[in-house]
């Protein structure tokens, strides 16, 4: 399905029915990778898989920015009139859920996995990688990360979804950062998965989707 939002395409595919719940990928990615965590979800939720800008199905763009792409999904919420959402984002998408939760109370419980609040929270090995990719091919997505994102405390303070802040025991992000960002948003809860890396538990798994369900289901 389209939806044009905020200026530009959004491609999104609907799973499931019951309560709201965006799903958004990664840097890279595209919607596809939660298919197997939505099979999960399905009975209780309905997921709405979405292609954030310039990735996937979705409208190409000649410059990326957070700010943006959390404003695509709070205008995504508010072109739908959903209400109580439940929001899960991983890496990318977990930076655009700390950013749209910080602006939109619809947005009433919030998942994130693998995120950051500035580039250099991102293990030295990965921001190495990613700086040559981007000298080499002028990759918009590489320049994202290296730029962006530059969230404030003030910003998280903001968040007042009921919130689950996600990284594996191996993450790229730095643990510190992990419950940095847990410690700021009033009431976060933490949890360190033991043994997974940044993508292990989440791309083409439903062990995420066993976490947002029993996250959610405690509230």
């Amino acid at each position: 399905m389209i939806i044009h939002v905020n200026g530009i395409d959004l491609y999104y595919e609907v799973v499931g029915e019951g309560r709201p719940l965006l799903m958004v990928h990664g840097n890279g990615e595209e919607h596809s990778i939660f298919t197997e965590a939505a099979e999960i979800l399905k009975d209780q939720f309905t997921c709405y898989l979405i292609d954030s800008r310039d990735h996937g199905q979705s409208t190409p763009v000649e410059k990326l920015h957070y700010d943006d792409m959390a404003k695509d999904m709070i205008a995504f919420i508010e072109a739908l009139d959903l209400q109580d959402v439940a929001f899960y984002g991983f890496s990318d998408g977990g930076i655009i859920g700390l950013l749209a939760g910080a602006e939109c109370d619809r947005i009433t419980d919030l998942i994130v996995s693998g995120s950051n609040t500035k580039p250099s929270a991102v293990k030295l090995w990965l921001w190495l990688i990613i700086k040559l990719t981007y000298i080499f091919k002028k990759d918009r997505k590489m320049e994202l990360m290296l730029k962006e994102p530059n969230i404030s405390d003030e910003t998280l303070k903001k968040i007042k979804a009921r919130t689950l802040v996600l990284a594996g025991s191996k993450d790229v992000i730095k643990e510190e950062e992990t419950r940095h960002i847990a410690s700021v948003i009033p009431g976060a809860k933490l949890r360190i998965l033991e043994g997974e890396g940044h993508g292990s538990y989440i791309v083409h798994q439903t062990k995420v989707g066993e976490i947002i369900r029993d996250f959610i289901a405690k509230g």
